[in-house]
């Protein structure tokens, strides 16, 4: 028998096909991704821990290049410190084996979303699917979930808390910002860290390629806060010392 096939028919239907295996796939990753979640510690966008102890969290968002990484991580390991890193899902596709090190270092590994897009602009099923894609991106590469994102560009309005909350996802801010990926200089950096760190604070810092002078700040920071008294924990530590305290920005 003799077939004979309609191009046009035969392209309709391909992309069908594509559309019906994505429509699979996004339905796949949120079945496993809600099925191993851990539940929510706190409402809204976590920025300070209360507490007695004098405990603070270095956090650092990377979403591009590969040289300031590697020497933020030699630096924490170099001064004994465990920090939490944020990696946006195509960056760490892109660099599976910096995970797996920063992992294997002791530092926590979480989300700072797939695309490092603004969230503020999408609607609540975008931000969805960019924040389930960049958890099973992450798990893929690491092995570990995400159990908590840092929003790009730290913005969120009702519509991110709400999708947070969906997937069973912490929020996390910070409340020490230095501005390191400005490069106003690493004696700034250092400055502005050591002028408003206190207890149960979280510190905003960049291991992207953009932020050059954050590298050299890091020794001063730590060793000055460690002379002070200070402990550095991760985030999901810091949240175990006390009630936590929460932002919420429109």
């Amino acid at each position: 028998m003799l077939w004979v096939v309609n191009g046009k028919k035969l392209k309709n239907l391909f992309f069908i096909i594509i559309a019906a295996f994505f429509a699979a796939l996004i339905l796949f990753v949120q079945k496993q991704e809600l099925s191993v979640f851990t539940p929510v510690k706190q409402s809204g966008a976590l920025a300070k821990v209360e507490t007695k102890q004098k405990h603070l969290a270095l956090t650092f968002d990377s979403n591009w290049g590969d040289r300031q990484i590697g020497l933020i991580l030699k630096t924490l390991k170099d001064e004994n410190v465990k920090a939490t890193f944020f990696f946006s899902g195509e960056w760490a596709e892109r660099h599976p084996e910096i995970i797996r090190k920063a992992l294997k270092d002791g530092h926590e590994v979480e989300s700072h979303g797939m695309r490092h897009e603004d969230y503020t602009q999408l609607d609540i099923e975008k931000v969805r699917r960019d924040m389930l894609f960049s958890g099973a991106t992450l798990y893929k590469t690491g092995g570990t979930r995400p159990v908590m994102i840092r929003p790009p560009y730290g913005k969120i309005n009702e519509t991110v808390l709400q999708a947070a909350k969906s997937l069973n996802l912490q929020l996390v801010l910070w409340s020490v910002n230095p501005q390191d990926e400005m490069n106003p200089g690493y004696k700034e950096i250092v400055h502005s860290v050591l002028k408003d760190a206190g207890k149960g604070d979280i510190i905003r810092l960049h291991a992207s390629d953009s932020a050059k002078q954050t590298y050299r700040a890091l020794p001063f920071i730590i060793r000055e806060l460690e002379n002070r008294g200070y402990t550095f924990v991760t985030v999901q530590t810091l949240m175990a010392d006390g009630k936590s305290s929460h932002r919420l920005l429109d």
